[in-house]
């Protein structure tokens, strides 16, 4: 047998245990586990059973094709060891496979032999239905691996990977918990199934209901974040270990992680009928799988690791240490962050129409900080080699090599995962899923996609800076009202007269580095007049909530007088597009998004 046909059937496999898996759910989802009886591993006392009714025709089938999937495992390992050397990683991947699958049967006996089945509704189930989705998980991992390796892939590296380990190994977690909850949501809609989305929410948080009914409503924010950090950490990891692999896996699993919540969506909205469970499982294995091969293309041991400056000069990116406290704190870089701080901070005052407690108001704060500051940090990594060519970011110690590439990537990562958690554990998950998602716009949409290709990346890019309120009143609220999305879209018309102002003062440091900064592009005369039409349209979007009847008259009387700063500030800068007017307008529109803040907030408390 040749290596070559072996790799194709470790496909084979790979194909044929996934569709098991799925004919697995088939059985949960059409209540047919008990068709055998308590009887493992007969059926109902008996070899092949005899005149079978439908259940029963189901759940045989399903342990007649899982015996094929063991015997096509056992196959596959014993062909492994035949045909590869020792110590050679298709072994390891085979004999995890093998491990995986007898466990695997085990776990699917326990669920018959214990009564586990059809309408029984114990906690015991729920976890025995997590921990059959996680050995799942791992069996379908080490099949892909196998035949990723059987396939010509490299052996993994695992030291020396950095916060590019830590940033998969977070992916895999979070991935097997999301399959975990999504196991316990598919159980609770058999056992308590619902007439509509409302209906699902009100019994989710009623008091008394059964826990499973109580945790479904989770799983939807559980699965935005962690799609999310997913397709954050492959186009991430893709960057700082490129290769055609990396990008065709990060491309794969942005695409798939759309379709997987779009499928979400019509699941709900279908009241999760079997097929679309079906079909929302399938999906789920697809994210995992290609996960899994992201993990092994980028820990390849011959994958460019771009943060130690393999592949350019020589330690460009290693650091000279003697970093203190002073430097990991610039990476935070804590005046950008002062204004995103306050929105978030007052649009609590906002939500709350007066002071939502010193607990909440201070875990939003930190974790607010963290999240913030982690981005930052990625962005100074990201940015390193156009920073040391601008007067500006010279310093940043990134580019002074206080802190190398590598420890700066951990000490985000750290940042970030502590600030979602504090985040979900000091207001609720809604809140901290907004902040990531401020970050992964930064870092992904803004810093890695537009910022070296359009001058629209303030403009789109600039969105990340809109989250800070919506973080804050959902901490609050624990929804999103349409007055948070206004001041979402307030600071989303600010961001480029504030931006292009600063890069009007800057516009030289941006031409020598190659940054299609709105001044560099299309000049100054554009670039002042965009300035002024934004400035009129923030105005004009200050003055909604006044129609809504969200605020009144101390509201009133502020905005007015801000908003006509604001744009005299900007017509004076159209008149004369220089330095000089350029600071003033720049020092001005920081002032005036605080002091605008500050009126909505002390005009809803009084």
């Amino acid at each position: 047998m040749s290596q070559p046909w072996f790799s194709r059937y470790a496909w084979g496999v790979l194909v044929w245990n996934v569709l098991v898996a799925l004919w697995g759910a088939y059985v949960r989802a059409t209540g047919s586990g008990a068709g055998c009886g308590a009887h493992w591993p007969t059926c109902n006392g008996e070899v092949i059973p005899r005149s079978p009714g439908v259940e029963t025709l189901i759940e045989f089938t399903h342990r007649a094709t899982s015996g094929l999937a063991f015997l096509s495992v056992l196959l596959l390992a014993f062909l492994a060891f035949r045909l590869w050397p020792k110590g050679h990683p298709v072994r390891l991947g085979a004999g995890l496979a093998f491990f995986f699958m007898i466990t695997e049967s085990l776990v699917g006996a326990s669920l018959v032999l214990f009564g586990w089945v059809a309408d029984n509704v114990s906690a015991e189930r729920a976890v025995v239905q997590m921990v059959h989705l996680a050995n799942t998980y791992f069996l379908l991992a080490s099949l892909v691996l196998t035949a990723w390796w059987a396939s010509g892939g490299a052996p993994l590296r695992l030291r020396g990977q950095g916060a590019v380990g830590v940033a998969l190994l977070l992916g895999l977690l979070a991935l097997l918990f999301l399959g975990m909850s999504g196991a316990v949501t598919a159980l609770g809609d058999l056992l308590f199934p619902v007439r509509n989305t409302l209906e699902a929410l009100e019994r989710s948080l009623t008091p008394g209901e059964h826990f499973l009914v109580r945790l479904r409503v989770l799983h939807p924010l559980i699965a935005v974040s962690v799609g999310l950090y997913v397709v954050f950490a492959g186009y991430l990891v893709a960057h700082l270990r490129p290769s055609s692999h990396t990008r065709r896996f990060a491309h794969a699993l942005a695409y798939l992680y759309g379709v997987q919540l779009l499928a979400g969506l019509v699941n709900v909205w279908l009241k999760a009928p079997v097929w679309m469970q079906i079909l929302h499982l399938f999906l789920a294995y697809a994210v995992w799988l290609f996960f899994v091969l992201l993990v092994a293309a980028a820990l390849d041991r011959g994958a460019r690791r771009v943060e130690l400056g393999e592949g350019t000069e020589a330690g460009v990116h290693r650091g000279t240490g003697g970093a203190t406290w002073k430097d990991y704190l610039a990476l935070t870089k804590p005046r950008v962050i002062s204004l995103l701080l306050f929105t978030t901070l007052f649009a609590m005052l906002i939500a709350a129409r007066g002071w939502p407690g010193t607990g909440l108001f201070l875990a939003v704060a930190l974790g607010g900080y963290m999240m913030a500051g982690a981005a930052n940090a990625i962005n100074m990594v990201v940015d390193r080699d156009i920073d040391a060519r601008m007067r500006r970011t010279a310093k940043r110690p990134t580019v002074t090599q206080r802190i190398s590439s590598r420890d700066a990537l951990l000490f985000a990562f750290g940042l970030a995962l502590l600030a979602f958690l504090l985040l979900w554990w000091g207001a609720n998950l809604l809140t901290a899923t907004l902040a990531l998602m401020g970050l992964i716009w930064y870092v992904l949409v803004y810093t890695l996609y537009l910022k070296r290709r359009t001058w629209h990346n303030i403009v789109i890019g600039g969105a990340a800076g809109a989250f800070p309120p919506l973080v804050g009143w959902a901490a609050v609220t624990g929804e999103l009202s349409l007055f948070a999305w206004y001041l979402f879209a307030l600071i989303f018309f600010w961001t480029p007269v504030h931006f292009w102002a600063l890069a009007l003062m800057i516009q030289d440091d941006y031409k020598a580095v190659g940054v299609p900064m709105l001044p560099v592009v299309l000049g100054e005369r554009v670039t002042v007049m965009q300035i002024a039409l934004y400035a009129l349209l923030t105005a004009l979007i200050s003055l909604m909530p006044l129609l809504l009847g969200e605020l009144g008259l101390v509201y009133l009387f502020f905005s007015l007088t801000l908003n006509a700063l604001l744009i005299l500030k900007s017509l004076a800068l159209y008149r004369q597009p220089e330095r000089r007017t350029a600071v003033s307008l720049y020092k001005y529109s920081m002032l005036y998004l605080a002091l605008l803040f500050v009126a909505m907030a002390v005009d809803r408390v009084l």
